[in-house]
């Protein structure tokens, strides 16, 4: 169960990583939900805290490692909608 539980942390770490790359290179972000990322870096957020206070190494780490590339993306969704909404409000 060790091995699925590893398997199953290394997939989930590493699955936002092309979505964020793309992100990154393209800086289109129309087909993103703010909503659901915003609600998933909350989680993932939650998940290295409770790693920590209970010294769960595997949880902490790959957590860490699941934040950043979400991270990411929603920094650079949150750039975008305020530029849109920056520019509606300048045509007002």
């Amino acid at each position: 169960m060790t091995l699925l539980g590893v398997i199953a942390g290394v997939c989930t770490s590493i699955s936002f990583i092309p979505q964020a790359i793309q992100t990154i290179k393209t800086k289109q972000t129309e087909g993103i939900s703010l909503i659901t990322y915003i609600m998933f870096v909350i989680g993932v957020f939650s998940w290295v805290i409770y790693g920590a206070l209970n010294g769960d190494i595997a949880v902490l780490l790959t957590n860490i490692v699941t934040l950043m590339p979400c991270s990411i993306i929603l920094y650079l969704k949150l750039q975008a909608v305020n530029g849109v909404n920056k520019k509606e409000t300048e045509r007002s």
